[in-house]
């Protein structure tokens, strides 16, 4: 039996799922091979049920929202969300617990051993993520949960949690231009494909869209006889201290007090809005989730991550924003948060997103940018990063490592300065390992 080492190692190890290959024609982009491998497995996940969410941004933040309504309701709630920032135990949880050292272990080998079958019939195997699903769906199995709520990786169609059968709900957050060699150039193409998780006979609640996006789901409803619910989103936005914020959600049972959520950003409170829909469309399925529960399931949530600060004085603050929609909204965030103040950045990003339009958001607020480089092998060198903002007019300095970048930056602010770590998840599971070493006081 492997060690939680071995099994980390084994499982980094195993070939990424890379667009660039789909692209080159290397890698297929269909589910064949998840549905192959957990065939092999006694598909798991056919034992449970699940909420499925899509879309471009807010995946993440809504699955955990929902999760945490879900939890606060007495059902014992799998949470499976991607990707991770250091462990690969950080993805699967069951009431917010990750999962154990020793039952990643005991999981990952049942996925190794069919996944070695798999290799010696066809000569190649699943990829990192189809096995790190697989083995979710194992524990949540294993555990009994009473539901699973599921964020998808890329797209939606074929991507590999797209293997269940008809959940209780599918949720469609926004959509936007990311993935584009993949998904298609245009918003409708891409909603296509996101689409992908609507089943026959299905709930589906969708996020505001605009016309021809949302023809695009109306009709895959139509075709599917899905019911399709169209989001209420909250009104009289009240933004706090840095501890969260309230809002009011327009429905004759909840309008009557504010709604607190301990994340920052307005978008936050679109996404917590998108869970409350959830819940009462749930009420309705027959789960017994009452008001109260979903107010305190949205005050209880953790989210790491997302325009989180960290340090004050100077404000170290890091964000997950890795598409132009995400960092459109990080810059707006700090524009409301830190008015007529330019921000010191660090960053790093992938090279298959489209970083060139993306990072231009930045550059009206940047004091400075320091450029480095994701752990990932489709990471953007930091050289590169920085000789595009320099072409831009503004001169960016490229650091060896996230650690260099946080010191430099750091030795030149001031305790009024803004320091902002963004792009890459990856980036920003480093960069809070190294403030954690680097700042004892950190938050």
């Amino acid at each position: 039996m492997m060690n939680y080492l071995e099994s980390t190692s084994y499982l980094h190890s195993v070939p990424r799922f890379l667009p660039r290959d789909i692209v080159n024609g290397k890698t297929k982009f269909d589910l064949d091979m998840i549905t192959n491998l957990l065939e092999r497995l006694h598909n798991p996940q056919d034992g449970l049920k699940f909420v499925h969410v899509a879309g471009t941004n807010g995946k993440g933040s809504t699955v955990t929202f929902i999760s945490s309504i879900l939890k606060e309701s007495g059902l014992k709630t799998g949470t499976f969300t991607s990707p991770f920032f250091n462990e690969p135990t950080e993805s699967i949880k069951i009431n917010n617990i990750e999962i154990s050292r020793s039952d990643f272990v005991k999981n990952i080998e049942k996925v190794k051993e069919a996944s070695e079958y798999i290799i010696e019939e066809d000569g190649r195997g699943p990829s990192q993520f189809e096995q790190l699903c697989a083995c979710a769906f194992l524990y949540f199995a294993e555990n009994k949960c009473d539901i699973v709520v599921l964020e998808v990786g890329l797209g939606g169609r074929y991507d590999a949690t797209n293997v269940i059968k008809t959940p209780e709900l599918a949720v469609i957050m926004t959509i936007s231009l990311d993935h584009t060699e993949i998904l298609g150039d245009a918003l409708e193409k891409i909603a296509y494909e996101k689409a992908g998780i609507i089943k026959k006979r299905g709930k589906v609640l969708l996020y505001p869209q605009s016309q021809k996006v949302y023809e695009v789901f109306e009709s895959v409803c139509e075709e599917l006889d899905a019911a399709l619910y169209n989001a209420v989103m909250p009104v009289k936005l009240s933004r706090l201290d840095f501890s969260g914020q309230t809002f009011v959600f327009p429905t004759k049972s909840m309008r009557q007090n504010a709604i607190f959520i301990p994340l920052l950003g307005e978008y936050q409170a679109q996404n917590a809005a998108m869970a409350i829909n959830a819940a009462i469309i749930l009420r309705e399925n027959g789960y017994c989730i009452t008001d109260e529960q979903i107010k305190n399931g949205l005050a209880n949530v953790k989210w790491p991550g997302r325009f989180e600060v960290l340090h004050d004085f100077p404000k170290i603050l890091v964000d997950g924003s890795h598409n132009e929609e995400g960092v459109e909204m990080l810059c707006t965030n700090l524009k409301q948060y830190f008015p007529q103040k330019k921000v010191i950045f660090i960053v790093g990003v992938l090279s298959d997103k489209a970083y060139k339009k993306m990072l231009m958001n930045i550059l009206p607020i940047a004091k400075e940018i320091y450029t480095v480089t994701p752990r990932n092998p489709r990471a953007l060198p930091a050289c590169k990063l920085a000789k595009f903002f320099g072409e831009e007019g503004y001169p960016a300095v490229a650091c060896d490592s996230i650690k260099l970048a946080i010191e430099v930056a750091q030795k030149g602010a001031t305790e009024e300065d803004i320091i902002c770590i963004f792009g890459s998840l990856y980036v920003i599971g480093e960069a809070k390992n190294v403030l954690k070493k680097l700042l004892p006081n950190l938050k």
